[in-house]
C-alpha cells in the first residue's frame, strides 16, 4: 500500500523527443518538400512589405485620406467588435466547458461554423436576417434601427466571424482549469462569482488572452462579410482590407500594396506573439471531447 502511495505522489516523467533525423522519414527529399511548403508560405508575404517599404508607398500611403480613414475605422471598430465579442462569448465558452446537456454537440458545431464558412456566405446570411426585408427587418425598422450598409453592420459583421475563435480558445482554458480549485474557494466562503473572477479567469488568462487576440485579428482582416453586409462606403465602412480592394481596382496599386502590407504586419505581429508568450497551445481543444 505504501509503494502504491508514493508511485501515485510520485511525479509524472518528462516527455521523452526523439531527435529527428533524415533516415526517419524515409529520405532527405522529405525537407526538400517541407522548405517548398515553407516557402511557398512566407515569400508572397515577405515580398509584399519588402515592396511596400523598399519602394516608400508604405510611408507615402500614411499621408493618404483613404488609407487613414480605412486604418481608423478599421481600429475603432475592432475594438467593438471585441468588446461584444467576450460579452457574448465569455458565457457561452463556460456553458461549453462546465456543462454537459443533450444537443451540446451541435452547438459546438454552431460555434464552429463561422470559421469554415465562406465570408461572403455569412455576409449574406446576415443581410437575410437583420437587412430591411430580412427575418428581424420589421422589428428592427419598428424600433428606427437600420443596420446593413451603415459602420454597425462592420461590427457586426466582424464580431459575427471572430466570435468563434475567442469562444474556442476561452473553452480550452477554462476546462483546463482544475475544478477542485474552484472548489477550494468556494469552501472558504467564496461565490460563484468571485470563484470564477479570483480563480478560473487567472488560471485560464493565458487561454483568454490568446483568444481575444486571435478574435482581434480575424476582425482586422474581414472582407467577405463586411463588403457583402456593410458594402464599400469611403469613410463610412470601408475597413482596411477594402481600401486594399477599392485601390487596386481604382488603379492605385502603391496604396493598395500599402495597406495590404499594414494587414500583413499586423497579422504576423499576432501570430509571433501568441507563439513567444507560449499561448498557441491553448488553441488546440483536440481531447476535450
Amino acid at each position: 500500500m505504501q509503494l502504491t502511495r508514493r508511485t501515485a505522489l510520485a511525479p509524472a516523467a518528462p516527455a521523452i523527443r526523439i531527435p529527428w533525423t533524415a533516415g526517419a522519414w524515409g529520405s532527405r527529399s522529405v525537407v526538400g518538400v517541407a522548405a517548398l511548403a515553407g516557402v511557398f508560405l512566407a515569400l508572397p508575404v515577405v515580398v509584399l512589405v519588402a515592396r511596400a517599404v523598399l519602394d516608400g508607398s508604405l510611408g507615402l500611403a500614411l499621408t493618404e485620406r483613404v488609407v487613414l480613414e480605412g486604418l481608423v475605422l478599421s481600429l475603432s471598430t475592432t475594438a467593438v467588435s471585441l468588446v461584444i465579442t467576450v460579452v457574448l462569448g465569455l458565457p457561452l465558452a463556460v456553458v461549453l466547458a462546465r456543462r454537459t446537456f443533450r444537443g451540446i454537440g451541435l452547438v459546438e458545431a454552431m460555434v464552429d461554423l463561422p470559421i469554415v464558412l465562406p465570408p461572403s456566405v455569412a455576409g449574406l446570411a446576415l443581410l437575410l436576417v437583420l437587412g430591411r426585408r430580412g427575418l428581424l427587418g420589421g422589428p428592427l425598422d419598428a424600433l428606427g434601427l437600420e443596420i446593413p450598409f451603415t459602420t454597425l453592420a462592420v461590427i457586426v459583421a466582424q464580431s459575427f466571424v471572430s466570435l468563434p475563435f475567442f469562444v474556442r480558445s476561452a473553452r480550452a482554458g477554462i476546462a483546463s482549469v482544475d475544478r477542485h480549485l474552484e472548489d477550494a474557494a468556494r469552501v472558504d466562503g467564496a461565490s460563484e462569482a468571485q470563484a470564477f473572477r479570483h480563480v478560473t479567469i487567472p488560471l485560464a488568462s493565458g487561454a483568454l488572452a490568446a483568444g481575444l487576440v486571435m478574435a482581434w485579428a480575424r476582425s482586422l482582416g474581414e472582407f467577405g462579410a463586411t463588403i457583402m453586409f456593410a458594402g464599400n462606403v469611403a469613410g463610412r465602412t470601408q475597413t482596411l482590407p477594402l481600401v486594399v480592394y477599392g485601390e487596386f481596382q481604382g488603379g492605385d496599386l502603391n496604396a493598395s500594396i500599402a495597406a495590404a502590407a499594414m494587414l500583413a504586419v499586423a497579422a504576423a505581429g499576432v501570430l509571433i506573439a501568441v507563439r513567444v508568450l507560449r499561448w498557441g497551445r491553448v488553441l488546440d481543444v483536440r481531447g476535450l471531447g
